[in-house]
């Protein structure tokens, strides 16, 4: 056996490796999920209604609609909303434990039958690059955001799409899809945002591999050398990609609120309509600061040697 046949059959091993992996992790996920929602979350749906009553008193003593003790019931309120939120955690996990999972098992399926790409394959490089990433989309939602309440529910204005999007443009669809999903899914589970960690892992993957499918794949921008073309493709791809988040997150957010979390129709829709503002907000956003980041650190990259022409 030559050195070429023993690093195909290297790779199939790996691939075979990480198909077992997902599927394992997809069942476990899945049944912790299902355990989780019928334990802890159906709680939090309790704590959540209290919530909402205490704040509702809050508000009419704050107005002088009612009587009341402002100080003890804001104290209630705070430790209402600490308790929902440490109850909702173990299903969000889950979910997103289902959703890591299932890449795992597609990516494994995908590398035993085509093989992995020369692009997708990990090096030292390659990988600090994403976590420092990661990192970046991690703070630019975590530190870099307003937030605005919906009866329970929240949404935000935030920077993190900006990372996501310069992770793909960087790295690639794959590996920049990863920075920008993990990245982000860290600053939902860390935060208020629990609830919505598995609904952003799916997008933020998807704007990644739509952002890097046509910044690389169509453009060639890794190889590109004329600086019309570049700034063009950099634009275009960044467009792209939060054009489809502009219409992907109000409406898997609805899907996903109101059949997976169990959203009352009436909050889900309403937080859908804010999301379609905040989203757009945070797109325009994104595409400008993005593409400025990227062609002002690109020529930066290309004389230290670190820039990855895909």
């Amino acid at each position: 056996m030559n050195r070429k046949e023993q690093q195909e059959q290297t790779e199939r091993q790996k691939s075979f490796c990480l198909l077992i992996i997902g599927a394992v992790l997809l069942i476990a996920g899945i049944l912790f999920a299902v355990y989780a929602y019928n334990t802890s979350y159906q709680e939090s749906t309790v704590t959540g209604a209290e919530l909402s009553e205490v704040k509702a008193q809050v508000s009419a003593i704050k107005e002088g609609t009612q009587e009341g003790d402002l100080e003890a019931l804001t104290a209630r309120q705070e430790e209402l909303a600490a308790e929902k939120l440490s109850q909702e955690r173990p299903y969000s996990y889950g979910l997103t434990l289902v959703f890591f999972a299932f890449l795992l098992t597609a990516k494994g399926i995908y590398n035993a039958v085509v093989g992995q790409r020369k692009s997708q394959r990990a090096d030292v490089k390659r990988l600090a690059q994403a976590g420092l990433l990661a990192a970046l989309c991690y703070i630019g939602f975590a530190f870099f955001k307003i937030d605005i309440p919906v009866g329970p529910e929240k949404t935000a204005f935030h920077f993190g799409n900006v990372f996501c999007v310069l992770a793909a443009l960087l790295l690639g669809g794959y590996w920049g899809g990863l920075a920008g999903a993990v990245g982000m899914t860290i600053g939902d589970l860390t935060t208020a945002y629990v609830t919505s960690a598995p609904k952003t892992f799916f997008l933020k993957l998807c704007i990644g591999l739509i952002v890097g499918l046509v910044a690389h794949g169509i453009f060639h921008l890794g190889q590109a050398r004329e600086g019309k073309k570049v700034a063009l493709a950099t634009v275009a791809a960044a467009f792209c990609g939060m054009a489809f988040n502009v219409v992907a997150d109000p409406l898997v957010g609805y899907f996903y609120k109101t059949y997976l979390l169990g959203v009352p129709q009436d909050i889900a829709t309403a937080l859908a309509k804010i999301a379609t503002l905040t989203t757009g907000v945070n797109a325009v956003v994104a595409v400008i600061a993005a593409s400025v980041f990227y062609l002002a650190l690109r020529p930066a990259l290309k004389k230290s040697g670190l820039f990855a022409e895909l």
